[in-house]
Parts: structure tokens; C-alpha cells; sequence
């Protein structure tokens, strides 16, 4: 098969290579998929080049967890009915060696997730790592059916999502961007009221909207944002965090204290099964009935995937994908 690959870590030009390597066969419990397009996420170019001096996991690591396809055989076990069904996939290269920057890639049954016929590969495969995140970041600590959500970064990739399930599910959702030329770019049939935090004062615009408090806020950068939560959380509060600009936040602790938040922070590749599961029958019921979509940015062929990471690393608008030929 043709496939991408890493065997040394280091810039996308100079460690990824593209050729041939053996199609790989599913065992017991696996489904084999034909993958038609491949998702990059941060956190694939994150393992690609080291980042917290993190080591090879593998000898050879294809990359990505995520992408839309066809399953094309099964493992012992699994129902050979399965064979031609459309799926999208999440979780490939989490503790594993071969993702989906390839022309097959085998993962256990349950991550190869039905995609209903009249969605494109392009939502399948930007569903994966954003979309279990955000659903975890949304729903990890229970309904939110007319709670009000703080949406941090609502334009990013994890962020629209988690403003869109949070919206699916019945919340009220506010929702930040950097700045205020970005405020045109927020779709208000999903965000009900937007704030850009470059002005004077952005608690005082959260808190108009949401005078009680917001009841759960979704956190793309804990370090810059944790003064501004412990001001507009309500009493009983969650922030859910997936990232942080600095590695060692500093914490208002007796303002979040006194609201008796809970804080917590959300690592994809370790969420418990059980919740992966839910996040997949979730987004896909969502997006059946189009309460999600995604902001697709760029394309590259899979001969071209050291510009793709790249690109992601640099930080563009919209979700990067790989089709394979």
C-alpha cells in the first residue's frame, strides 16, 4: 500500500517519507478500512516532532488518528457484513503504530464508526480527535439542556464543534474569539452571543449575557483565560480544559474556590471507553441531522503531507485533510 511514515522525529520535510509498505491485515476484534481521507490534528504533528520531549513510541509511526473510508475486511470476530460499509475513524494512532495516512489502516471495531450515507468523507474525517474532545469538553460532566456554555475559541477546530454539540444538546452558548475582526466570522444560529476578548472588558460582556453565571465553560487556553473564568463561572461550575499556552498555568484558586469549580482537563487519547462510544453515537446522530459541520481549510495530496503538517503547525483557520489515492 501506499502510505506515509516517520521512523526519527524532527520538521515534517525532513522526517516524513511517503512509499510503499505492506497492507496491513486485521486481527481478532479489527476491521480493515480503505481510507479515502485523513484528518491532521495538532496532536499528530505534536508526536511527529517531539513536543515535550516526547520519544519514538514506535520504531515506524504512521501518522494521524483520524479519517473517513470503507471497510474492506474484518478480523475474526467481527461481522463480515461490515465489509463496504462507510465509516469515519478515530483513535488509529493512539497507542499504535499504523494511523490513517495510508491507504489502509486497521483499528478495533468500535472506531470505525458507521458514516451515514449523505454525509461527505470530508465531516467523517474531522469528527475523530476535535469532535470526541469537544464532546467530552461539552457533555464529560452531564446534560447541558438550558445551561448556559462559555465557548473559548469558538472559531477553532475543537471549539466550533463543542459551540454545535453544546447548541444540539439545549445550552445557551456564548462564545470567544481573539479578535473582534473575527466576530463576523461566528455563525449566530449556533452562538448566541459572541465576544472578542481583545476589548476592555470581556467579563463584563459575558456576565451581561449570562448575569447568574455561565454553568460550563469549554477552555482552549487555561493560562490566559483563568482570571476571566473564575469571573463569569456560576457556583457549582465546570471548566473543561483541552489546552493552555503555558505548560504551568497559574490559578486564581480562592475565586474558582469559592465557586466550587471543578476543573477538569481532558486528554483525548486517555478519555474511558465507554465515553469514546457515547462521543461517536453523538456526532454522528448530530451530524445526521445537520447540527455540525466543519470548517475545512486546505487539502494536500498524500504525496504532499509535509506541507499539510506544516500548515497545521502554523496554526490555519479550518480543518486540514489528506486524500489518499
Amino acid at each position: 500500500m501506499l502510505a506515509s511514515w516517520y521512523d526519527r522525529q524532527g520538521p515534517a520535510a525532513d522526517v516524513l517519507q511517503v512509499g510503499e509498505l505492506p497492507d496491513p491485515e486485521p486481527g481478532p476484534g479489527e476491521v480493515r478500512v480503505r481510507v479515502t481521507v485523513s484528518g491532521v490534528s495538532p496532536g499528530d504533528t505534536k508526536k511527529r516532532r517531539g513536543w515535550l520531549d516526547s520519544s519514538m513510541p514506535f520504531p515506524r509511526v504512521v501518522p494521524h488518528s483520524d479519517a473517513a473510508g470503507v471497510v474492506d475486511a474484518v478480523g475474526e470476530g467481527i461481522d463480515a457484513h461490515r465489509i463496504g460499509q462507510r465509516v469515519w475513524v478515530h483513535g488509529a494512532q493512539s497507542y499504535r503504530p499504523f494511523g490513517t495516512a495510508a491507504q489502509y489502516t486497521v483499528v478495533p471495531a468500535p472506531q470505525a464508526v458507521p458514516l451515514p450515507d449523505h454525509l461527505s468523507d470530508e465531516l467523517g474525517a474531522s469528527l475523530g480527535i476535535p469532535g470526541i474532545t469537544a464532546h467530552r469538553s461539552v457533555f464529560g460532566d452531564g446534560p447541558v439542556d438550558g445551561r448556559t456554555v462559555l465557548v473559548h475559541g469558538v472559531l477553532g477546530g475543537v471549539g466550533s464543534l463543542a459551540a454545535q454539540l453544546a447548541r444540539w444538546g439545549g445550552a445557551t452558548v456564548i462564545g470567544t474569539v481573539r479578535r473582534g475582526a473575527d466576530l463576523d466570522h461566528v455563525d449566530p444560529h449556533v452562538v448566541s452571543h459572541a465576544v472578542a476578548l481583545d476589548r476592555d472588558d470581556p467579563a463584563e460582556a459575558i456576565r451581561a449575557y449570562a448575569p447568574e453565571g455561565v454553568q460550563r465553560v469549554v477552555e482552549v487556553d487555561l493560562s490566559d483565560n483563568a482570571d476571566l473564568d473564575a469571573a463569569v463561572v456560576a457556583n457549582d461550575a465546570v471548566v473543561a480544559a483541552y489546552a493552555t499556552r503555558d505548560d504551568r498555568p497559574r490559578l486564581p484558586f480562592w475565586p474558582l474556590l469559592f465557586h466550587n469549580v471543578t476543573l477538569r482537563l481532558l486528554g483525548s487519547d486517555d478519555f474511558p471507553a465507554e465515553a469514546k462510544r457515547q462521543a461517536a453515537r453523538d456526532l454522528t446522530a448530530a451530524a445526521a441531522v445537520g447540527a455540525l459541520t466543519v470548517d475545512v481549510g486546505e487539502r494536500y495530496p498524500l504525496d504532499a503531507i509535509a506541507h499539510a503538517h506544516d500548515r497545521v503547525d502554523a496554526g490555519v483557520r479550518g480543518r486540514v485533510l489528506v486524500t489518499v489515492p
